[in-house]
């Protein structure tokens, strides 16, 4: 592995998958990789990244597995957090990179927070997005979170939940919107997912969750964390977000954006990229 290297990534393999990458900004500064969440694809940090780019930062963000043409699996167990990690890790190794910043939102948020707590010597620093740490997620589900995530359940069921998803997609032209999504990512849900084929394979997150892995069990995080959460997001609650704190051992800053949605890299990329530079220059402060 050894030191950094400034060639452009455009994808990196993993076993027999293959992933596509989006690789940009300053190709030899500080790296920080940028996981998407659910529907979406490594297109959703697009008003993001120029503003780390701006700051010196090199970004690499890929379309993770189940949506890359290449990183397709139709098996529940291919999905499990321990697979999602490790490409995340075949990642870091294909850029030559023995650490980098870590930033996800939604389920990238899930993989991140694992990836932090489990190999700690990967993670410079990390900065997660409405999703809590999956130890205060499941803390928080007795507590009211259980009936914000009851779609989480509907998805377990077989071959149904991405048919009536994908009839919606392509049927609603207002799909993306009636998510909560602003423009222009609302219109970008139908090609990027549902036309794109990659609609069972982000199913496929979901239906791994009841999979026991010994390789995601929930552990604390010991690297400088930031957290961010808006508080009109109605898929995560408050309790799990103040829970948050309990699981990370490190440096951590919480920070509440009043009046954000879910979709924080799309509606309030200003302060996501103001939260990654301070969790970074503090953690190089301190």
């Amino acid at each position: 592995m050894g030191g950094r290297t400034t060639d452009r990534l455009t994808t990196f393999r993993r076993g027999r998958h293959t992933f596509d990458v989006v690789d940009a900004g300053p190709p030899d500064g500080e790296p920080i990789v940028l996981l998407h969440g659910f529907p979406q694809r490594a297109s959703s940090w697009d008003l993001v990244a120029p503003l780390l780019h701006d700051k010196g930062f090199r970004t690499i963000a890929p379309d993770q597995r189940g949506y890359s043409p290449g990183a397709r699996p139709t098996r529940r167990r291919d999905y499990v957090q321990g697979e999602l990690v490790a490409d995340v890790l075949a990642l870091l190794d294909a850029a030559g990179l023995d650490d980098a910043h870590i930033v996800g939102h939604d389920w990238g948020a899930a993989v991140a927070w694992t990836l932090a707590a489990h190999h700690p010597d990967r993670v410079r620093t990390l900065t997660a997005l409405s999703v809590p740490h999956p130890g205060a997620f499941l803390q928080a589900m007795p507590r009211g979170q259980f009936l914000r995530s009851w779609y989480m359940l509907a998805f377990q069921i077989p071959v149904l939940p991405e048919k009536l998803l994908g009839r919606l997609m392509t049927t609603r032209p207002d799909f993306g919107v009636r998510m909560g999504l602003p423009e222009p990512f609302a219109s970008r849900v139908v090609p990027d997912i549902a036309e794109y084929g990659a609609l069972p394979g982000a199913l496929g997150w979901y239906r791994a969750m009841p999979i026991p892995d010994k390789r995601s069990v929930p552990a604390q995080v010991k690297v400088p964390t930031s957290y961010l959460w808006g508080d009109r997001d109605i898929a995560l609650g408050r309790v799990g977000a103040q829970l948050t704190s309990g699981w990370v051992d490190a440096p951590y800053d919480f920070v509440v954006l009043p009046g954000a949605d879910h979709w924080l890299p799309e509606s309030r990329p200003d302060d996501v990229a103001v939260a990654i530079c301070r969790c970074i220059d503090s953690s190089v402060a301190r």
